[in-house]
Parts: C-alpha cells; sequence; structure tokens
C-alpha cells in the first residue's frame, strides 16, 4: 500500500519507511545485527581493561574492530554488487555468530590475551565488512527516493539504539554472569537474525551479460569514486569527522573509570546517553534538513560534536557526561546522515555496494587510525590532553577543508537511460581489449568549451568502467579531434552502455551539439589485437 504524499512543502515523516513491510522486517534485523556489534565491542573493550590497562591497548580494541572495513570493504562491496545480495547478507550473519562461539571457547579454555582479543575482534570485524555494503546497497531498494533520507535516518537510529540496547545488555551481563555470556548470547542472535532475512524473498536478477570478474569490478568501483567530485568530498568530510570523533568512543571506557565510582555500569550508561542522542535527533532530522543545508549541517554536528569532546574530557561527574555524551550523540547522527544520504545520492544502482563500501572504508579507516592516535596521545600525555587535542584539531580541520568541497553539492540525474542502442558487430564477439574512436568536426572558435565539455565526458566514461581514455587533435585540420575511449573487453564494452544515466545521456548530447557540418559523427570500433615482433 502506498503511503498517501506529504503536504506541500511538508518533509516526509522519519517515520514513513517502517510503513512498508519489508523494509520493516529487515529494519529490525539491521537493529539486531548491530545490538551484536555494539554487545561485542562493549564486552571486548571491558575485557581489555581487566587484561591491561595500558590505554594504547584499550583504545586499539575500537582500531580493531573497525579496521577490517578499510581493508575488506571494497571486494565486500563488490561482491555486494555482483551476487545475490540477500544469500551475502545472510552468510554475514552467520560468519558474526561462528566469532562469537570461538570467543566463548577461547575464554572457557583460560586462553585469553590482549593480542587474542583484538586477533577475535578484528574477525568479528570482517563480519560487519561483509555486512554494510551489501545492506546500504539494499535500502534504496524498499523504499521510494523521497523517502530515502528518513530510511538512512532510522538506520542511523538503529545503529545508535543499539548503541543503548547493546551495551545495557552487555553491562547487565558482565555484571550478573560474566563476558562469556555476553559473546554467547551475540551468536544467538546472530543466527536468529540470519533466519529472519531467509524470510524475504527478493528475486535475484542475473545480468544478461553474465557476473562481472571481482578485480574488473573492484576496479570500476575504485574509478567511480576517483571520477565523481562529488563522491570524494563525501569521503573526505566523513574521514575527516570520525578520525576526530573516534576520540571519544576510543578512550571513554577509561573516562569511565576515571569518574567517582565509575565501573562498567558507568560505561554502559555513557554509550547509553550517546545512543539516545542520535535517537531522538532522528525525529528531527527532516525539519533540520529544510532548515540547513548540507554544509551547514555538517558545521554544526562537527562543532557540537568537539564541544561534546572538550566538555566530556574534564567533567567531573556523571551529572555532566551524560548529557554532554546526549548532546554528542545529536552531533554524530547530524553528520553521519548527511553525509550518508549525501552518498547515497551521488551513487547509481549498479555500483551501489561498491561505492558504500568506499564510504564506510572511509568512515572506519579513518576511525579506526584515529583510534590509534588519540590512544597513543593518551598514553604520552593523559586521556584529557587528548581529547580536547581532538576536538580543537577538529574544528580547525574543518574550516581549513571547507574550500576543497565548495562547488561539489549539485546533484546529478542518476536515472537510468531509458532508450539506448547497443553497438552490433559479427558474431562471435571480439576476444581482446577494444578501442573506440568518435570524430568530431567543430567550429575552431568553440575549441575551449568542447574541450571542457569533452573533459566531463572522460568522467562519464571512465565512472562507467572504460580503461583509458584520450582526446586527440588533428594537427592539419584544426576542426577535428577525436575521442579514444579503451575498454576491457566486448562485454564490459556493452556494459558501459547498460550503466548510461540520464545524465550521461544530456552529456553526450552536449558533446554532439559541438560537431559541424552534414556528415554525421564518425563512430568505429576496434579490437585490439597483439602483435609479434621478429
Amino acid at each position: 500500500m502506498t503511503s498517501p504524499a506529504p503536504a506541500d512543502n511538508a518533509p516526509p515523516s522519519a517515520l514513513a519507511p517502517l510503513r512498508l513491510p519489508v523494509f520493516r522486517m529487515l529494519w529490525a534485523t539491521w537493529l539486531t545485527a548491530n545490538v551484536c556489534m555494539w554487545m561485542n565491542d562493549v564486552a571486548a573493550a571491558w575485557m581489555m581493561t581487566s587484561l591491561t590497562t595500558t590505554p594504547i591497548w584499550v583504545a586499539l580494541v575500537q582500531t580493531a574492530s573497525t579496521l577490517p572495513v578499510f581493508l575488506l570493504g571494497l571486494p565486500s562491496g563488490a561482491m555486494a554488487d555482483i551476487l545475490d545480495r540477500r544469500r551475502y547478507f545472510i552468510l554475514t550473519q552467520f560468519w558474526v555468530a561462528g566469532v562469537a562461539l570461538l570467543m566463548c571457547v577461547t575464554i572457557l579454555a583460560g586462553w585469553m590475551s590482549p593480542a587474542l582479543l583484538l586477533l577475535l575482534t578484528f574477525a568479528n570485524g570482517i563480519g560487519l565488512a561483509m555486512r554494510w555494503p551489501v545492506f546500504a546497497a539494499i535500502v534504496p531498494e524498499l523504499v521510494p527516493r523521497t523517502q530515502l533520507p528518513a530510511a538512512l535516518a532510522l538506520n542511523g537510529a538503529a545503529m545508535n539504539g543499539s548503541r543503548i540496547i547493546g551495551p545495557l545488555v552487555a553491562g547487565a551481563l558482565i555484571a550478573s554472569a560474566g563476558t562469556l555470556y555476553v559473546f554467547l548470547l551475540n551468536a544467538a542472535l546472530s543466527v536468529i537474525a540470519g533466519f529472519t532475512i531467509m524470510r524475504w524473498r527478493r528475486e535475484h536478477k542475473p545480468n544478461p551479460l553474465g557476473r562481472e570478474k571481482l578485480f574488473s569490478a573492484m576496479r570500476v568501483g575504485m574509478q567511480f569514486v576517483a571520477h565523481s567530485a562529488r563522491l570524494r568530498v563525501v569521503l573526505l568530510r566523513i574521514a575527516l569527522f570520525y578520525s576526530h570523533c573516534t576520540a571519544v568512543l576510543a578512550l571513554l571506557p577509561l573516562v569511565a573509570r576515571g569518574l567517582p565510582d565509575g565501573g562498567a555500569g558507568t560505561f554502559t550508561l555513557l554509550l547509553a546517553a550517546m545512543g539516545s542522542g542520535a535517537v531522538v535527533a532522528v525525529l528531527f532530522l527532516p525539519r533540520m534538513r529544510q532548515a540547513m543545508n548540507l554544509d551547514q549541517r555538517v558545521v554544526f554536528g562537527t562543532v557540537l560534536q568537539a564541544a561534546s569532546m572538550a566538555v566530556i574530557a574534564f567533567t567531573p561527574n556523571i551529572y555532566l557526561a551524560v548529557p554532554t555524551m546526549f548532546l554528542g550523540g545529536v552531533a554524530w547522527i547530524t553528520v553521519a546522515n548527511s553525509l550518508s544520504v549525501s552518498a547515497q545520492m551521488a551513487l547509481p544502482n549498479w555500483v551501489r555496494a561498491r561505492g558504500m563500501s568506499m564510504y564506510q572504508m572511509a568512515l572506519m579507516g579513518s576511525g579506526a587510525i584515529g583510534a590509534a592516535v588519540w590512544g597513543q596521545v593518551a598514553t604520552w600525555s593523559s586521556v584529557q590532553t587528548s581529547l580536547l587535542v581532538a576536538a580543537i584539531s577538529a574544528v580547525l580541520t574543518l574550516f581549513l577543508a571547507r574550500r576543497y568541497w565548495a562547488g561539489h553539492h549539485g546533484e546529478e540525474d542518476l536515472t537510468p537511460a531509458s532508450e539506448y542502442t547497443q553497438p552490433v558487430v559479427s558474431t562471435p564477439p571480439p576476444s581482446g581489449h577494444i578501442l573506440v574512436t568518435i570524430e568530431y568536426r567543430i567550429d575552431p572558435a568553440q575549441a575551449e568549451a568542447f574541450k571542457a565539455v569533452l573533459e566531463d565526458n572522460r568522467h562519464s566514461r571512465l565512472r562507467r568502467g572504460a580503461l583509458h581514455w584520450e582526446l586527440l587533435h588533428d594537427l592539419s585540420q584544426p576542426g577535428v579531434y577525436v575521442e579514444h575511449i579503451v575498454d576491457e573487453s566486448w562485454t564490459d564494452h556493452l556494459r558501459r552502455f547498460e550503466r548510461m544515466t540520464a545524465d550521461d545521456v544530456a552529456l553526450r548530447e552536449r558533446a554532439r551539439a559541438f560537431h559541424i557540418g552534414d556528415a554525421p559523427l564518425v563512430v568505429k570500433r576496434f579490437v585490439i589485437e597483439s602483435t609479434v615482433r621478429n
């Protein structure tokens, strides 16, 4: 059933996506999966404080948890784009369950050490690295485009709601039964989540051109990001934000221990306060998106997050620490949701999982590095100094980098091209790299404008998977230019046509508008055959 259209100028309801049964089911699964993640991280972080009190070891738990996303995000995203996303999502849940059971065995055998705890935490992070890109790619399939910001905000609410539920459950189990039972419950919930995903009857439609090769898919994913100015800016912004704000999460166990009567309950309460701030903020994000543009929301969130870190560094008691962490949660979801929506809007569906995996790589990679850096600063100086320096640095780098992303906020029309004609050649298709040449005859007086449009065309063709692009200028005929495009194979050449969007078509027409004369554009296709030299 379709929900009624919102009133004029009124933003879609923050809860509208939950009216869709499939989204609601998978959102509940996502919430459960993140509860498991936070239970694991809280239990691992607290266990580390019982194994050692050295700040760098405690901070490295956060690094071990997030580093797999940086290392494995791209291949995971590529597989999520070329495999059945439903089956792949199920696999991630059973992986996490297996690691949790291995944690239990290690604890029961008495083998646990700081190094082994980091290794197992890293293995659990592999599950997150596999899970996040596929879920990010699934969400736009489930909701209308107008509801995508609300759906992503709800995902953020699930992440931060789990930050309340997970630590509370983990803290209660640690205090009453022991850390072992946290990992045991993690395994059980992960198995339940896996079976829940099996209820989703998604029809996997294989590409008529066949499945992309993994390394080719990874190359195309990296090319798309490299040639999308808007996406590059989003990755820079999220990396700058997370490299600084991760300081408070990495050092929070030590902050909690330093408060009067600080213990596992204090640590849990602070995490819950941060999660509560994020969940409450989700309800106000639609209005905030109307009142502030993307840049204003990111600046607001970054400054608020920095202020909360500075206060939490020197807070004398829990009564000030809890509202400060609440405001930190508000800041966190404001920036994360704003940039996540911007990334999703910059990605067509065929490369969505790869693009979002690189977004998550930037997020988690910067978070992992930041946790290690701020943990080392705390080791050299103090926890308070480290948090204060992180807060000041966050604001300074934000304003120093703002000039880089000026003018990169415009949206492209990524609607798949409604009509495109695939080239036809003799069968069977040729093997080897394919060279395409397009000859333009233009007014020499329009050369600079033409080359500017062709530069945009270069980015368009490389984003869609071309191996190489160049523009040749005929020295004997000033008005003749030849565009060269090389594709990896004939199949990959056809994929470029399949991936065309309305924006690509409009760009192609802008380039062709420069062509003069009665003769049409001359387009030729060649197979590059190897030659043997004597």
